[in-house]
């Protein structure tokens, strides 16, 4: 895992500036931040003028829901907003249909207009939840690319050498590799690039899967006699397994429109080393605060109680804080029940949509299927804290908490 940027407190700030605070909210959590001096520069500018930074965040509508993994930048916007920093909300309708590279080691599938528009339309509505909506300036990129037409697209193209683009790292393994790269997505850099021209952007913030692109940003500013941005990228959050990041399609996921109890839930069966940095990457408390909770850990508190905090401000954030305890009396309700084990076993297993039968077997709780239809009858089968009756169960990919009798569990990772 990478490690978070620790605060920042540059030698030559006051330490009661503004310039310097807002440097220390930037940089906590971090993975990198350039240029920095650059930046320092810009917020005092801000400062003496009293002109807000632009500060952009691109997302594109892939899938319909967003879920924590893509809540770490936007906390890291919402902290900037509060600074008093202007948010750009930039929703990728156009990027969408190429498809962003980045990380692949194949062509993604382009997605139609009318699956773009489905996803779209619940994106800011969902992001909302994090930032505050009446001081976010909402865009998308079909605004200015789709006027740019083929003359336009040509002349872009003209301002990034091929050169450049291989240095990319999944195109030129794909490319040593043999795997095809398809000339459209060699765009998708200079289409993102050029949204920072387009909004004249202080600072873009993404992922450090993003950093080629942020980067393709701050070189077509140059291009088009702006100054150029500055790029803060922020940590990829691990999945629920505590190995892949966080993705829809990989299972892992905590979705921001998670049920209540769900939301509880699932943050409940993350191991206790995940949970701090969850903490960092997620939580409102401060360093301090989440060190002292570690601290505490260390010293034989229960980790789960602190597990128990976690979940109930994720759950609070999102539903509030009546559901937010409600969740966490139903889960503590549904597994005071079972006795389980503080430590339990990380198994995984594959072929989802999977039977509970084989789910058993492959997981290594019982020893055959018949022995696991035994005990599903006999009722001693729970899923999450919940009996399991039915000998047809077929569980989806995601991560379940299976109890057979008193003394056999662990925490099943389905893909």
């Amino acid at each position: 895992m990478t490690s978070p940027h620790p605060p920042a407190q540059p030698p030559d700030l006051p330490a009661t500036s503004t310039v310097r605070r807002a440097l220390e909210v930037a940089l906590r959590g971090c993975d990198e931040l350039l240029v920095e001096a650059d930046f320092v520069r810009k917020l005092a500018r801000s400062e003496s003028t009293g002109q807000p930074l632009r500060i952009k965040l691109g997302l594109d509508p892939t899938a319909p829901d967003l879920h924590l993994g893509h809540t770490v930048v936007l906390n890291k916007m919402r902290q900037l907003q509060d600074l008093g920093h202007t948010v750009i909300f930039l929703i990728g309708d156009f990027t969408a249909m190429i498809g962003d590279p980045s990380g692949r080691n194949a062509t993604r599938p382009p997605l139609t207009r009318e699956q773009i528009e489905a996803n779209a339309k619940t994106y800011f509505e969902q992001a909302s939840l994090v930032l505050d909506a009446a001081k976010t300036e909402i865009r998308y990129n079909s605004e200015w690319c789709d006027p740019l037409g083929a003359r336009g697209m040509i002349q872009l193209a003209s301002r990034y050498t091929l050169a450049r683009m291989l240095e990319r790292d999944d195109f030129t393994k794909r490319y040593k590799g043999g795997i095809p790269i398809s000339v459209h997505e060699l765009l998708y850099p200079l289409m993102q690039g050029y949204d920072s021209v387009a909004l004249k952007s202080d600072l873009e913030l993404g992922g450090t899967d993003q950093k080629f692109n942020l980067l393709v940003g701050r070189e077509l500013q140059k291009e088009y006699g702006q100054e150029p941005q500055c790029i803060l990228t922020m940590p990829l959050l691990e999945g629920l397994d505590g190995v892949e990041k966080m993705s829809k399609s990989k299972g892992n996921y905590v979705g921001i429109t998670d049920s209540p109890a769900d939301m509880f839930g699932k943050l409940m069966s993350i191991s206790d080393t995940l949970m701090w940095r969850y903490f960092e990457l997620l939580s409102s408390l401060s360093l301090d605060e989440i060190g002292g909770l570690r601290a505490a850990c260390e010293a034989g508190r229960n980790p789960r109680d602190v597990k128990v905090q976690l979940a109930g401000e994720m759950t609070a954030r999102f539903h509030g804080a009546a559901a937010a305890q409600s969740a966490r009396e139903g889960f503590e309700s549904r597994f005071s029940k079972g006795a389980l084990p503080e430590d339990l076993e990380e198994v995984s297993v594959s072929g989802a949509p999977i039977g509970i039968g084989q789910l058993l077997r492959e997981a290594g709780l019982v020893a055959s299927g018949s022995e696991a239809m035994r005990n599903v009858e006999q009722g001693g089968v729970r899923i999450d804290g919940d009996k399991v009756s039915d000998k047809g169960l077929k569980l989806g990919a995601g991560i379940y908490v299976v109890q057979v009798g008193k003394r056999r569990a662990a925490r099943v990772t389905v893909s």
